[in-house]
């Protein structure tokens, strides 16, 4: 029997390398948005995979087929993980919270 920590480690190692295949495909987008718009921009993507989440299990049919509950929730957490990354890059999160307080 797998045990948690072994998991966790299995389904962050499955997200790295959506991650990867991703920014491959898109290059780095999210970056870009988050360069040109701020933070909201990330808000913006984890409010979506939130109200993703919310359908998925409000409806019993779901019409996008190839996007389940568990995938958005990889996203989620990557989008959440991006937006970290970026707010490291530019100023870290510690600022954002003084940016909020004036």
């Amino acid at each position: 029997m797998t045990t948690p920590h072994k998991r966790f480690e299995e389904i962050t190692t499955e997200m790295t390398d959506l991650y990867k295949r991703k920014n491959e495909d898109y290059g780095d987008s999210f970056s870009s948005s988050l360069d040109e718009f701020g933070v909201i921009a990330g808000v913006v993507r984890l409010s979506d995979k939130v109200n993703r989440i919310k359908a998925l299990t409000k409806n019993d049919s779901q019409q996008v087929k190839d996007e389940s509950i568990k995938d958005t929730l990889k996203d989620l957490a990557n989008y959440a993980i991006m937006t970290l990354m970026w707010l490291e890059g530019n100023g870290g999160v510690d600022d954002l919270a003084k940016d909020e307080e004036e």
